[in-house]
């Protein structure tokens, strides 16, 4: 049996994730981070991380673990939190949970763990862990969760065989009621305990008002562009033409309304543009922050809010099994995510000079700078990369 350390934050999952450790005879350690101690722009009745650590607490009494808490804020400000700023300052979209794992979770955390001498992390992540030989050589496998309702493998794509190699993912099996159903049959306090929402370890935080602490309100203008612009012309057949977003100006459309920061937005919003008199709902197509302007389009099929490929650049580029990563002029036939819940879609993967192509056999709604294209085989999450 090995010694486990936990990652307890105070809900269910992880919770039942230390039962099921114990119970399969292993030494257990729970260990909460403490990630964040700013509470003014989180939302109170949102379980911040004071109610969350007491929560943590409480099941390690309950199951006869030893507790721990160990203080991450400095760490979590310097690679999550000032990423999210210079992120929104130059208008991308960041995904602060899956640098949180990469970062936080699975590095910083993991070598605390070692350090208590631990053989391995685990945390409440609907996902699995696999192993394959190929000639000689072992790769772990990062699977999704039993529960489609719940994978949380996109989270976790940043992940190298290192990492992997130290992870558990006790629930991995579980679908989401029968975690519930386990913790409320050994009489865990937080067993009915609503999923937390927002950055992770922290809470729901406003983010305007978040983003706000650096980033300070800027009038600008809100831009329509008309679905039948020019700009619009028929998709090129051309790869590397389009990953080419359409470069707006504000001369291409007409002035609907004003915002309080274009870094506030993100392609495919909808909520917060107090734009009205439209026959449909607008969304936004494309953020300016050095104009500070905003370009939004009418209606859901508005053809600003599609593309048919994007870019990762090759430092972005991650391979969750190297042994796959493919050589340039290679392509390969994967399916793709580039949010979390997302549904798979099939994809060509390209590698080329410029970096990594991802072509849509269809095309695909709201790509956001910054965020993180996943690809699968089957249930294998194989590699990652920030959307250029």
């Amino acid at each position: 049996m090995a010694k486990v350390v936990v990652g307890l934050s105070g809900g269910v999952d992880s919770s039942v994730a230390a039962y099921l450790l114990k119970e399969q005879g292993h030494e257990v350690i729970g260990l909460f981070m403490k990630n964040w101690h700013d509470t003014s722009v989180t939302i109170s009745d949102e379980c911040p991380w004071i109610d969350d650590s007491n929560d943590a607490m409480l099941v390690a009494e309950s199951l006869g673990i030893p507790f721990q808490t160990i203080d991450l804020s400095d760490t979590y400000k310097k690679r999550i939190v000032d990423y999210m700023f210079s992120e929104y300052e130059a208008g991308r979209t960041p995904n602060p949970d899956v640098l949180c794992n990469r970062e936080i979770k699975f590095d910083v955390f993991l070598n605390a763990a070692l350090q208590l001498g631990a053989d391995f992390v685990a945390t409440g992540h609907y996902c699995r862990k696999g192993e394959i030989t190929i000639e000689n050589q072992t790769y772990f496998q990062l699977l999704a969760g039993i529960d489609k309702n719940k994978d949380q493998s996109y989270f976790l794509c940043q992940l190298n065989q290192e990492q992997l190699s130290k992870a558990m993912f006790p629930i991995g099996e579980l679908t989401k009621p029968e975690v519930r159903a386990i913790a409320n049959k050994i009489g865990l306090t937080n067993a009915n305990k609503k999923d937390s929402q927002g950055l992770c370890f922290i809470g729901k935080v406003r983010l305007p008002e978040f983003l706000q602490q650096q980033l300070l309100p800027k009038k600008g203008d809100i831009i329509e562009i008309n679905a039948e612009h020019p700009c619009y012309q028929e998709i090129s057949s051309n790869l590397e033409e389009q990953i080419q977003p359409i470069i707006y100006h504000s001369e291409m459309g007409k002035k609907v309304g004003e915002h309080n920061g274009a870094h506030y937005f993100t392609i495919g919003q909808r909520k917060g543009l107090n734009v009205g008199g439209k026959a449909e709902g607008v969304f936004v197509i494309s953020t300016n922050t050095k104009d500070n302007l905003i370009y939004i389009g009418m209606g859901e099929q508005h053809p600003g809010l599609y593309r048919k490929a994007l870019l990762i650049l090759e430092k972005d580029i991650h391979w969750v099994r190297p042994d796959l990563k493919l050589k340039e002029n290679e392509k390969a036939r994967y399916s793709c995510r580039i949010r979390y819940r997302q549904e798979l879609v099939e994809v060509q993967l390209h590698q080329t000079k410029l970096g990594l192509i991802i072509e849509f056999d269809n095309i695909i709604k709201a790509v956001a700078p910054g965020q993180f294209a996943a690809w699968y085989l089957n249930d294998e999450l194989i590699g990652s990369g920030v959307i250029n």
